[in-house]
């Protein structure tokens, strides 16, 4: 049996829609990642054969101001989660990200490249990798750039706000792979399915900057919009973020046989899906 833990979330709920075989979904109100004492009496009680992780606390800017919390969440959580299954003969799944780099190599990220989150998030993240391989039987998926339809998300972000503007500006200087929560879902399915180990990254395929993201949005949507280039400095939010941190796939695909994905297209089927 797989077990969800966060299923309720954007990520979540997707991958219960695509993950094959005896499924099962917790989250708040069933399971406490911060207790070691709730994980144990879940896992325990349900006996999954796979945990897959998608629970988090991802208000990258809120981790700055709640260390402890996104500490607890994302990091010592995932140990709690790490040492019950491996007592219990149970692969862990653990969802991770982009921010565990600092932006800094130029080029997309291979999975064995250094890591050095520049946020309380991304480090928090990383703690969480850390903790994952506290069981040996683990597999560690990075991703970026999230949207999907059970969230909130850029994508909606920015729809809404065109209902009472012409005219945005948003950052040009971050680059990543805007990725959809159900082709990520597929992924972490085709990784699962074929007992991968180890470190994985999974996203959509080819980048663009926040600035392109928006200006594809709003050409997929129909709507006039101009969309204005500013930097990181200029929008000045607490937490740093990696300026290039586009993520190499090429692992998943040899690995798998799994291609994502290009992200404009995956962006105009996301946009058919929610209309």
């Amino acid at each position: 049996m797989i077990l969800v833990v966060g299923a309720n979330g954007m990520l979540g709920r997707d991958l219960m829609s695509v993950l094959t075989g005896e499924l099962r979904g917790v989250d708040l109100g069933d399971i406490d990642i911060t207790s070691p004492d709730s994980v144990r009496s879940t896992l325990v009680t349900l006996k999954p054969s796979v945990v897959v992780n998608v629970a988090a606390y991802t208000d990258v800017d809120g981790c700055e101001k709640n260390r402890d919390l996104a500490c607890a969440v994302n990091g010592a959580g995932v140990g709690h989660l790490a040492k019950v299954c491996a007592d219990i003969g149970a692969k862990l799944v653990q969802v991770s990200t982009d921010y565990v780099f600092d932006g800094g190599k130029g080029s997309p990220y291979r999975e064995d490249d250094p890591t050095g989150p520049l946020s309380v998030y991304g480090e928090s993240k990383l703690l969480g990798e850390q903790n994952a391989r506290l069981n040996p039987d683990h597999l560690i998926i990075r991703t970026q750039w999230l949207y999907g339809l059970h969230g909130k998300n850029f994508v909606e972000t920015m729809l809404r706000m065109a209902a009472d503007r012409t005219e945005l500006s948003v950052v040009d200087d971050q680059i990543g792979s805007p990725t959809w929560t159900l082709d990520l879902s597929l992924a972490i399915r085709a990784l699962v399915d074929s007992g991968c180990r180890g470190t994985y990254h999974a996203a959509n395929a080819g980048f663009c900057s926040w600035n392109e993201f928006a200006r594809a949005i709003f050409a997929e949507a129909g709507v006039t919009m101009s969309v204005l280039p500013m930097t990181t400095t200029e929008l000045n939010r607490p937490a740093p973020r990696p300026l290039y941190s586009t993520l190499d796939c090429g692992k998943l695909i040899e690995d798998t046989g799994f291609i994502p994905q290009g992200w404009r297209g995956a962006l105009r089927s996301y946009l058919a899906t929610r209309s």
